[in-house]
């Protein structure tokens, strides 16, 4: 029967004999079991590959007696990995070598021959150890990670229009379940925190939240920064690390402007959600990931697949559930209420006594396209409190491009209003991609052009 706690043990001894007797034990308990009998081959062994525990031999042909050997060998693995669950073995023991060995850094010490009951034992006990090394190192990033979640200024989606309650009401239908959820919208407009209130809403929510900003990942870091890297794997690996996926184990993982993924990081992507495994560089192991996935983009995808710029299966992967972010310009009765909780924060911050906005200055804020969407609107409001010398924010404190509306719900039926609104919310829609925005209009760019600079956009 195979033992649901065995472990992977390393063995380097020199003597045959010792090893296949070892291993013939330890396999019998359910473990793998690597020998080795050259000890020069340790670097190696241990670049490869991961191990719950190493057996360790004290001594090798050039010195039958000391442990020398086994001491230098014994450092050299733990200056590879520092919590490495290292026994050291020897026929020649006494407790002052046992001391030594348990100074320099080893959990352990047996001597030979051994009893097959304490070899078992000890290498139990040693697995046991070994996995609360590793659930404290996870613990203690996935600390770090809440920490930095935690110190971030706005944890909450601020709205009551009718376009940001349906948002709700369709984070609370996916939010319980483990639905691969796509979040698309325009730069700005708050995706990432749809994907936090949707995993503070999960059954997952004990766990990390890993965001992934996929468009500042070059090509060359991806896999190591997604999938972690093993140390020595390339020039700057100084130690082991594990990637993205395995922090977010048990968790969500928010891969966000996934649209800016090459068609090969695509793949290597679409293949570690489809296998639920990933294997760091510099590895041999797989290691099993448990996540749950959301990815956001301001991008068309859907587009790009018929372009063949985006790969259909990666986008049937990901996008379970749609869901659809508006953009500030749809939720124009949400504009004081927003104005007014970057105000209070931003006074609290700089420690200005500015405590409201003028009806003129929201008047004004709802005018304005907001190509940026809250994003800049949390700008504008920072700019103004650190700038103004009032109590309260004037419509003179806020210095906008343009004032154009691009309400949808506008009543006009002026010809010149009408193509205002149309090509601003082209531009907002393709975050101020002119040829992308012409395209959507039936126009030249030549004739974007002509007509931004009548309207004075």
């Amino acid at each position: 029967m195979v033992n649901p706690e065995g472990g992977k043990i390393l063995m380097i001894d020199d003597d045959e004999d010792v090893l296949l007797a070892a291993k013939m034990l330890l396999k019998k308990q359910g473990h793998h079991v690597i020998i080795e009998k050259n000890p020069k081959k340790i670097p190696f062994l241990l670049h490869n590959d991961t191990y719950d525990v190493i057996l360790l031999d004290m001594n090798f042909s050039k010195d039958i007696t000391s442990g020398k050997e086994g001491f230098y060998w014994l450092e050299q693995i733990l200056g590879h990995d520092p919590s490495a669950v290292v026994i050291l073995i020897t026929a020649f023991g006494d407790v002052e070598m046992a001391v030594r060995a348990l100074k320099a850094g080893a959990t352990d010490f047996i001597l030979k021959p051994w009893q097959n009951e304490k070899l078992v034992a000890t290498i139990s006990t040693a697995i046991r150890l070994k996995q609360s090394y590793n659930e404290v190192d996870k613990l203690k990033k996935a600390k770090e990670m809440l920490e930095e979640q935690i110190s971030r200024p706005f944890g909450e989606i601020i709205g009551e229009s009718k376009a940001i309650q349906e948002v709700f009401t369709l984070i609370d239908k996916v939010a319980k379940t483990d639905a691969n959820i796509l979040i698309l919208g325009e730069n700005g407009t708050g995706k990432e925190l749809i994907a936090r209130a949707i995993h503070q809403r999960s059954l997952r929510k004990d766990n990390s939240f890993v965001s992934v900003d996929m468009g500042a990942i070059t090509e060359t870091l991806f896999e190591s920064e997604l999938f972690g890297h093993k140390k020595g794997a390339f020039t700057d690996a100084r130690e082991d690390r594990p990637g993205r996926f395995e922090l977010a184990n048990n968790g969500t993982l928010f891969l966000d402007e996934i649209g800016n993924l090459s068609m090969s990081l695509q793949s290597k992507l679409l293949s570690a959600l489809q296998s639920r495994q990933v294997t760091r560089v510099g590895a041999n192991q797989s290691l099993p990931v448990n996540i749950r996935l959301i990815c956001a983009t301001n991008m068309p995808l859907h587009k790009m697949v018929q372009e063949g710029t985006f790969r259909q299966d990666l986008l049937y992967r990901i996008n379970t559930v749609e869901l659809h972010v508006p953009p500030l310009a749809e939720r124009v009765e949400d504009i004081p209420m927003l104005a007014q909780h970057y105000l209070n924060y931003y006074a609290r911050k700089y420690h200005k006594h500015v405590s409201s906005i003028t009806a003129e200055a929201i008047d004004k804020l709802k005018r304005y396209a907001w190509p940026g969407n809250i994003r800049e609107l949390q700008h504008g409001i920072e700019r103004a409190v650190i700038m103004t010398d009032s109590a309260t924010l004037q419509e003179s404190d806020f210095l906008l491009s343009r004032t154009v509306s691009s309400n949808p719900n506008s009543n006009t039926l002026n010809l010149d209003e009408v193509e205002k609104t149309a090509i601003v919310k082209a531009l907002n829609m393709h975050n101020g991609n002119i040829s992308k925005a012409a395209d959507e209009l039936g126009l030249t760019r030549a004739s974007l052009y002509r007509r931004m600079e009548k309207y004075g956009i």
